[in-house]
């Protein structure tokens, strides 16, 4: 199966949702950043100039992957940028009963004469949230507030 996302144009107006895949919770958060990155700006117009190293930790993966993609929309707002990619590794410490994300972002400063910008993502919402596994791995639904 492998990582996926595809925006559900059908679900929201005045918003944006989307639905993720992926093999491991690692891909799931992998894939549901790149969603993110690609409502604000076309990835591939951004220079990869600049990174960020993200670390959370959650007693719940739903929280956890809640809190990394508001983070990433924390990050553009608070230092300015936008991303050309992300890296992910999520682990669970059985023992602590947490959830680890370990992410980096990288982008570069945002610069309107070279980036394709799109969307102002202002947050993601818990509005029809759902994280689960399933029997081929894990799906996500988001809507992001614009």
């Amino acid at each position: 199966m492998g990582k996926s996302y595809r925006f559900r144009e059908e679900i929201v107006l005045g918003d944006l949702a989307f639905e993720v895949t992926g093999d491991t919770v690692s891909e799931l958060c992998t894939a549901a950043a790149l969603a993110v990155i690609e409502a604000m700006v076309d990835p591939l117009s951004v220079e990869t100039n600049w990174t960020k190293e993200v670390r959370l930790s959650e007693a719940n993966i739903e929280d956890l992957f809640f809190e990394w993609l508001n983070a990433i929309v924390y990050v553009k707002d608070t230092d300015g940028v936008v991303f050309h990619d992300v890296r992910v590794a999520v682990s669970r410490d059985s023992e602590k009963n947490l959830w680890h994300l370990d992410g980096t972002l990288i982008g570069d400063r945002v610069d309107v004469t070279r980036q394709a910008l799109r969307t102002d993502v202002k947050a993601v919402t818990k509005h029809l949230y759902e994280v689960r596994q399933k029997e081929a791995g894990w799906y996500a639904h988001v809507v992001l507030d614009v």
